[in-house]
């Protein structure tokens, strides 16, 4: 497969699954820190968009370290997705009502709301796991299991973006 094909594999992986862990750096240290945020993909702008909280650790966080890393999950399909890269927290109001969804309102009062961020990710590189689905990926282990072969359960690869 040719790198431009992976990383538009890339960029429909962020845009099908949306939900991604935010890892960061916690600020004290040597930890880590994950939490679930809902991914608004551009691949025209080589940037991940996400709503955040300017109250909330994760913003502080990332001005100390702005490496961070999404995780990306579709356990159904059996797609995984890990993209790294830099993030920045910006104070953009066209930004936020272009990215507000009524589901939103769980965590602020609406759009206008002046504790809502946007938090840039720039992707460096990913890498995805992408099998043909939780079905024939059960018939192919069983398979193996019966024939004492290596099963080929997808695809996996490392993409500079």
């Amino acid at each position: 497969m040719s790198h431009h094909s992976d990383q538009k594999r890339v960029w429909d992986l962020i845009n099908s699954i949306k939900f991604a862990m935010l890892v960061t750096h916690d600020g004290q240290g040597d930890e880590l820190r994950a939490r679930p945020m809902h991914a608004h993909g551009r691949r025209e702008e080589d940037a991940i968009y996400f709503l955040t909280d300017r109250r909330h650790d994760k913003d502080d966080e990332i001005q100390i370290n702005d490496n961070v890393c999404l995780a990306f999950a579709d356990t159904g399909g059996q797609r995984y997705l890990s993209v790294t890269g830099t993030a920045t927290v910006l104070d953009d109001r066209d930004r936020v009502h272009a990215l507000w969804e009524v589901g939103n309102e769980a965590f602020w009062d609406g759009e206008d709301d002046p504790n809502i961020r946007v938090l840039r990710v720039r992707p460096s590189s990913a890498e995805f796991w992408d099998s043909p689905g939780k079905i024939v990926t059960s018939v192919k282990m069983a398979a193996a299991a019966l024939t004492g072969s290596k099963p080929k359960l997808g695809e996996n690869r490392k993409v500079a973006l």
